[in-house]
């Protein structure tokens, strides 16, 4: 049981943290006993124009009260662009802010805080010249180039609110959130690159602004990362570049007020239209240099990478606005992990030695499918602290991450959160808090942590149920851009005072936390409730399996039944007949005949978004057979696993049930 493998702090680490055990009680009783004392002082981090006097106003409502209206150090005014450039000019203009790496091994770049300054100020001037103002949105349509970094920077510059969509939406996704979000100006690419392929973004933008028609936004920016020749529309596109090169390499900040929006992300719906969270300047800024900076120990010259995607919040807080805030190095990569071969992110991890490393578990899972000379041909030195994220890793996962990256000396970091929260949330803190593998562990500082059943009640002690925040923290959404009605019905209404999470979990004898997936995967199988993420770990101990997805289909005798959908090493098509039946009958060994799937699916891929979470309910809609109304697809990485995904579930019904 991975619940008993305790990984406690190693002395040295705790030695040199600039969080360890005592600074954190101390910080958690701080914010517990005096929280707005407590805020304040951390708001110090930042730089401001004009300092708080407030922390945190509002509430979540409650029984008959559906009032949810949350603000943070609203009497304050700061930019958040100077806060990731302007205040580190002087005293590290010269260090490197952003390390860009491509595909291709020669294929980099290295920006100061001083290069990244200019060109931040010149978009900004550039933005301002189409017209684009304070509270105007910009969409951006961009790979993981140097200058999406830069269109972020040079939005929060000018008080303009960037709408980030990644470079693998269709474009109905792309015109959604423009039309959703009345976006100004977009900015787009040539091409994009990934596996070595090329990726029409131009011509998908110009699809995406037909089908908008007369709401597409006036002006369009077209970014070269190719060179690949596209159409031009005469008054509406223009270059990126010649219009940065000759635009003034000064402006200055807009003073902006803590509550004003910086950021609208799309998540994506079960369905209808995707949910707009909203990010407000002043308290989100605060909680991705606060979380960075604790969970990552991140010290002064630190060289950081996180893997996600830019269109995504994992990738707003922890690629941009946290190691930037903070004076750190930020690593901006644009490729796959074992693009043009396997190895290749350790091989940026050597070259550019990264010292903190954020990656998600489909990713390290994919990972392990390597020779394990791969890995092991890297020297991975540089590592101190390693960070897991996006949905639960099992314990062989983290255990490999742990053995053959870390060397058995980094600490990894399982952290839970999600758009709407801004940062992490229950994580964690290397030089404080000993590790399990599997388990998120504790909530940070300020951040109230609660079980309730069904009914609401709040569970105390060793216990399972729904997860929810009880109170504000700084980071947190303020609500679903024009529709906060909306933001109400999903969030507090299910139980009134609370912020619903929508996960499950377990609480351990040590107070530590376990998620065991969305609560609709928490099933319920004639009585017994089966965490999806709890089957998944005892597929993912056969050796035949990759990795795997488990969902509840309705049934008429048990209520609900498991299905899974199980990617085999070496592909489905090879995969022996009798497999199915082999690997359901090994759930049932593993954890109980009761937990034993009634359908196994094997596939070539999952449905996955590109920050790698596995969209569970296309894969109810499929099991079930409501396949037409599969909802918003348009966060798939790869949209054509769909049909692969249709095809092998009709193999299974033709075969008749798992064995």
């Amino acid at each position: 049981m991975s619940e008993e493998l305790i990984f406690h702090v190693k002395p040295h680490i705790a030695a040199s943290a600039s969080v360890n055990a005592k600074s954190l009680a101390l910080m958690n009783n701080h914010a517990s006993l005096d929280p707005d004392p407590f805020w304040l002082e951390q708001a110090r981090r930042l730089d401001w124009m004009r300092f708080p006097t407030i922390a945190g106003s509002g509430g979540f409502g409650g029984p008959g009260d559906e009032t949810v209206e949350i603000s943070w150090f609203a009497d304050g005014t700061l930019n958040a662009s100077v806060n990731c450039l302007d205040r580190h000019l002087a005293s590290r203009g010269d260090e490197t802010a952003l390390i860009w790496q491509g595909e291709i091994e020669a294929q980099t770049a290295r920006l100061s805080f001083h290069d990244l300054h200019d060109k931040v100020c010149r978009l900004a001037n550039v933005l301002k010249a189409h017209g684009v103002g304070r509270g105007d949105r910009v969409a951006t349509y961009l790979p993981m180039v140097v200058e999406s970094v830069v269109a972020m920077l040079a939005c929060a510059r000018i008080g303009a609110v960037h709408v980030v969509m990644f470079a693998g939406f269709s474009p109905s996704g792309v015109a959604s959130r423009i039309r959703d979000s009345a976006a100004r100006l977009l900015i787009t690419a040539d091409e994009g690159r990934r596996g070595g392929k090329r990726i029409p973004l131009k011509t998908m933008a110009d699809a995406a602004l037909d089908e908008l028609g007369d709401a597409a936004p006036p002006h369009v920016l077209v970014v070269s990362v190719t060179g690949a020749a596209v159409p031009m529309k005469q008054g509406r596109d223009h270059d990126f570049a010649t219009l940065v090169e000759a635009a003034a390499p000064d402006c200055a900040p807009e003073e902006m007020g803590a509550e004003d929006p910086l950021l609208i992300l799309y998540t994506s719906g079960s369905t209808g239209a995707p949910k707009g969270v909203l990010h407000t300047t002043g308290g989100y800024l605060l909680w991705a240099s606060l979380t960075h900076e604790m969970v990552f120990d991140h010290r002064p010259g630190d060289v950081f990478w996180c893997t996600a995607d830019l269109g995504w919040v994992t990738g707003h807080s922890y690629v941009v606005y946290g190691p930037l805030a903070n004076g750190g190095t930020t690593l901006v990569f644009e490729g796959t992990p074992s693009f043009p071969s396997p190895g290749r992110w350790w091989q940026v991890i050597d070259k550019h030695a990264v010292n903190g490393f954020y990656t998600a578990p489909t990713a390290i899972r994919a990972l392990m499918r390597d020779d394990p000379a791969v890995v092991d041909a890297a020297r991975l030195d540089s590592l101190r602290v390693l960070g897991s994220v996006g949905e639960p890793i099992n314990a062989e996962a983290w255990l490999w991450f742990y053995e053959k990256v870390g060397h058995a000396r980094c600490p990894v970091i399982d952290s839970w959160w999600q758009t709407e929260t801004g940062g992490m949330m229950i994580v964690p803190v290397p030089g404080a808090v000993a590790q399990k593998p599997g388990s998120a562990t504790l909530p940070l500082p300020g951040v109230r942590a609660v079980l309730v059943d069904e009914k609401g009640q709040v569970l105390d002690g060793a216990a399972e149920g729904h997860l929810c925040i009880d109170g504000s923290w700084p980071g947190q959404a303020r609500t679903l851009w024009g529709d906060h009605g909306r933001f109400v019905q999903t969030y507090f209404t299910t139980y009134p005072g609370l912020y619903f999470s929508g996960d499950g979990a377990r609480r351990d004898a040590d107070g530590y936390f376990w998620i065991t997936g969305r609560v609709d995967d928490v099933i319920n199988v004639s009585g017994h409730r089966i965490g999806s993420a709890e089957v998944e770990s005892a597929f993912a101990t056969h050796a035949a399996v990759s990795e795997s997805a488990v969902i509840g289909v309705p049934d008429d005798l048990k209520g609900q039944s498991l299905a899974a959908f199980v990617v085999v090493r070496g592909g489905a098509a090879a995969a022996p007949q009798d497999l199915r039946g082999e690997l359901a009958a090994h759930v049932g060994r593993q954890l109980g005949r009761y937990a034993a799937p009634d359908l196994v699916v094997l596939v070539s891929d999952l449905p996955k978004t590109r920050s790698g979470k596995v969209m569970r309910r296309i894969l109810r809609k499929i099991a079930t057979g409501e396949h037409e109304q599969l909802g918003d697809v348009s966060t798939l990485a790869d949209p054509s696993v769909i049909d692969s995904l249709l095809e092998s579930m009709a193999g299974v019904r033709n075969a008749g049930p798992t064995g």
